[in-house]
């Protein structure tokens, strides 16, 4: 169950209010003013769902390599082409 702290609670109990909240391995949301502003995740959640991104990004890529989606240019015409407004 996903637990809820307020910023009252972190600004007076710390860390051991986000320890408590994420003791059970799910995620925290830190409510400010009554309203969830941010989440907080345990490093080996974090770390999963980077290496997922990660893997999801590699997999468009060669998918984009396959589909002729690339550019093959000098430095200075890839400036030229992403700077243009």
């Amino acid at each position: 169950m996903t637990q809820i702290i307020t910023a009252n609670e972190l600004k007076t109990r710390g860390v051991a209010a986000i320890d408590e909240a994420t003791s059970d391995g799910d995620e925290a949301f830190i409510s400010v003013r009554g309203k969830n502003r941010f989440v907080i995740i345990p490093i080996e959640k974090y770390n999963h769902l980077r290496e997922c991104e990660l893997e999801s990004a590699l997999r468009d890529s060669k998918e984009d390599l396959k589909k002729g989606k690339y550019f093959q240019e000098s430095v200075e015409n890839h400036i030229k082409r992403i700077t243009r407004a």
